[in-house]
């Protein structure tokens, strides 16, 4: 068992895998720190837990965040990235402006944080998760800024463990494939048929089904956690079998 909790900074943590990751935390005992771009704190945010709502593409808030972080906990011991942006369109169909948007907020708004909460991190436990895609890994019509960008993410989160290696701070990413959040639930509804336009999306994974965010939130503890001391520059896909097919 651990002496100590873990001091914790979750973005994108109002809902989907970033709630499930906050939860996964707490029920370990440790101490949360969680931002979002929802202006109303979750309904699970705990007695004595913070939620800052916030535009992390805003260096400003981001200084604010961090400062935050340096006030409650000292140092970060675990910084988990899985704020981002859905975008579909096609290459000749979307604009500079919106590839700019969708670079800006999976990619850019993740180097903003890490450079920030860098020298608050630990040095001997420190693990920063960054939370990629499927599509940051395999092509896909309509998703080509999204791959695009979750794919630099990937490459960003490589480089920067090996560059963050002689300091005791270890960088890994998760690939996530398609996991029944809100915004999932929420994109089937539109359909006309969505039990029929979900089986269709399960049928195309091999295990045949998505995953819960739970099954996406282990793992992502796992690579934050000392229990994964020796592990970094690790792209772990958690897809149910997609990208191995």
């Amino acid at each position: 068992m651990r002496e100590l909790p873990l001091r914790v900074v979750i973005t994108g943590a109002s809902s989907g895998i970033g709630e499930a990751v906050a939860e996964r935390f707490r029920r370990a005992g440790d101490r949360v720190l969680l931002t979002g771009r929802r202006a109303a704190a979750p309904v699970t945010v705990r007695a004595g837990e913070r939620y800052l709502p916030g535009d992390l593409g805003d260096e400003s808030f981001v200084a604010r965040l961090v400062g935050e972080a340096a006030n409650e906990f000292g140092e970060i011991d675990a910084l988990v990235l899985c704020h981002g942006l859905q975008s579909e369109g096609s290459l000749t169909g979307m604009s500079v402006a919106e590839a700019s948007r969708v670079i800006d907020a999976n990619l850019l708004s993740v180097f903003s944080v890490v450079r920030s909460a860098v020298p608050l991190m630990s040095r001997e436990r420190g693990s920063i998760v960054c939370v990629a895609s499927r599509l940051g890994m395999v092509g896909m019509p309509g998703q080509v800024l999204y791959s695009a960008a979750k794919g630099g993410l990937i490459m960003f989160a490589r480089a920067a463990a090996v560059e963050l290696a002689p300091e005791g701070v270890r960088v890994n990413v998760v690939a996530p494939g398609l996991t029944m959040t809100p915004l999932i639930r929420d994109g089937f509804a539109r359909h006309d048929d969505p039990e029929a336009y979900a089986a269709e999306r399960a049928a195309t994974i091999p295990l045949g089904r998505l995953a819960e965010p739970a099954e996406i939130a282990e793992p992502i503890y796992f690579l934050a956690s000392p229990a994964s001391s020796y592990v970094t520059g690790v792209v772990l896909p958690i897809d149910g079998g997609y990208t191995a097919a």
